[in-house]
């Protein structure tokens, strides 16, 4: 029997069976599971397909609004009225395709700024190191721009050119 890292390692999909009777069926581990294991499936990053048994349609994204559900009812939700009502009116609209999209490439971005945080926040001494070699960068900058000969002002030849135009 496979381990669970070397399922996890695994490149190609998981695949969870939904049963008649609501169960769900991890077929990598041979096990049925809960919500809740599906929840932490999503929170680890793995890869993971959830099918009808019967048909063998796709419904992941059934199970997972399932799972947002049960989070916004359970707890403090994300999601307010008004959120949840402008929603449902891009539903149809003609920028539909492009709130998704949008949805999707700013949730990436605050993840990955998450991630950042989080490594910051674990890992001091690195952002500190990181910090370090910005202000240096911005120290030669400011040197070189300071000390560099062609932004000097060459006072002779701008009295020249002073007293050429005054003769004209």
């Amino acid at each position: 029997m496979n381990s669970f890292v070397d399922i996890m390692n695994k490149n190609e999909p998981r695949i969870i069976k939904k049963y008649p009777n609501r169960r769900l069926y991890d077929t990598a581990i041979s096990s049925y599971i809960t919500l809740e294991d599906v929840r932490q499936l999503v929170k680890q990053h793995v890869i993971f397909h959830i099918q009808d048994a019967k048909t063998g349609e796709d419904i992941t994204r059934n199970i997972l609004l399932q799972i947002i559900l049960e989070q916004e009812q359970a707890g403090e939700p994300i999601f307010s009225s008004e959120v949840l009502s402008q929603l449902i009116c891009f539903y149809g609209d003609t920028l539909q395709s492009i709130v998704a999209s949008y949805f999707e490439r700013s949730l990436i971005l605050f993840a990955k700024q998450q991630e950042d945080f989080h490594e910051k926040m674990y890992n001091p001494l690195s952002f500190m190191t990181e910090i370090a070699e910005q202000n240096i960068k911005l120290w030669k900058d400011l040197q070189e721009k300071f000390f560099n000969p062609t932004l000097l002002i060459n006072p002779t030849h701008s009295k020249k050119s002073d007293n050429q135009e005054d003769k004209k």
